[in-house]
């Protein structure tokens, strides 16, 4: 649903994402163009491409949009319209973006979980297998005397082969998160937000630097409270009749800065007394 703010004249055209129809029809119009979109997934190539064409375009809290919508019909045509009308009115709920470099250093930290999350599941197995023959060493496991240990039991030829690859790729899971916490202390302590943030006890380069990566300019919190909700770890709350009901954290926000902080503060509370007796 297109606007000519000059004219006041409403078009409607159905774009399909195949080929290059949306750049030939983004490539056609004449700027100051601003495109308003719901906040959905796999949509990098579209911001790139109204970024190179010089369209200004802005992301609505898909949320907010649909909770502005009274009738339950639900079509594009419908979505579009109402998306349009949301900006011609400026009652459009536009959400924080993070700019291309930022959105690169949010994928260095997502890629250094998600192999941690791999290294979790390969020393799980191990574990297992050590369990199942009476070898338990707990942590002490991946110690070289406990890898010496768990290679000298005898097993069967699959269970023995499945053993010999978990530790192979155990040892290039380890190579490579050094590789990228290595990375990720670099461009914390290139960032002056980050080092400040790293004066804390258990904040380190990863939570640091998340914690900027995620919440972007503080500027935009009026207070720590919605910097708390924005994560996600306020209190659900029902009140009605002057009776009120804390409920659990609403884990409305980003995943993992949730999870950081959550190891942050356990490395927190071994470093000051005031903190863990709070905790406890």
């Amino acid at each position: 649903a297109v606007l000519d703010t000059a004219t006041g004249e409403v078009q409607e055209r159905r774009l399909v994402h195949d080929g290059d129809t949306v750049e030939q029809f983004y490539t056609s119009l004449t700027g100051p163009v601003t495109v308003g979109i719901e906040s959905t997934g796999y949509a990098l190539w579209f911001h790139a491409l109204l970024q190179r064409l010089g369209h200004e375009v802005v992301v609505g809290d898909a949320a907010q949009i649909r909770a502005m919508v009274v009738r339950k019909t639900k079509t594009d045509r419908r979505d579009a319209a109402h998306l349009l009308d949301l900006l011609k009115h400026g009652r459009f709920p536009t959400i924080w973006l993070p700019d291309p470099a930022m959105r690169d250093q949010r994928a260095l930290v997502t890629h250094r979980m998600r192999l941690v999350r791999m290294r979790t599941m390969v020393k799980n197995g191990v574990h297992a297998i050590a369990l199942n023959h009476r070898l338990a060493l707990g942590p002490s496991l991946f110690t070289r005397s406990g890898v010496s240990q768990l290679q000298a039991l005898s097993l069967p030829p699959h269970t023995s082969r499945r053993r010999s690859e978990s530790l192979e790729l155990l040892s290039w899971l380890n190579t490579h998160i050094k590789g990228l916490d290595d990375q990720i202390e670099a461009v914390a302590n290139a960032h002056p937000d980050a080092r400040r943030l790293m004066t804390h006890p258990g904040v380190g380069p990863l939570s640091g630097l998340a914690t900027v990566l995620v919440l972007g300019p503080v500027t935009r919190f009026p207070t720590s409270k919605h910097v708390v909700s924005y994560v996600g770890l306020a209190p659900a709350i029902e009140s009605s009749a002057g009776k009120h009901r804390l409920g659990r954290i609403t884990k409305q926000g980003n995943a993992l800065l949730r999870y950081l902080l959550g190891q942050a503060g356990q490395a927190a509370i071994k470093r000051d007394a005031d903190l863990k007796r709070l905790y406890y």
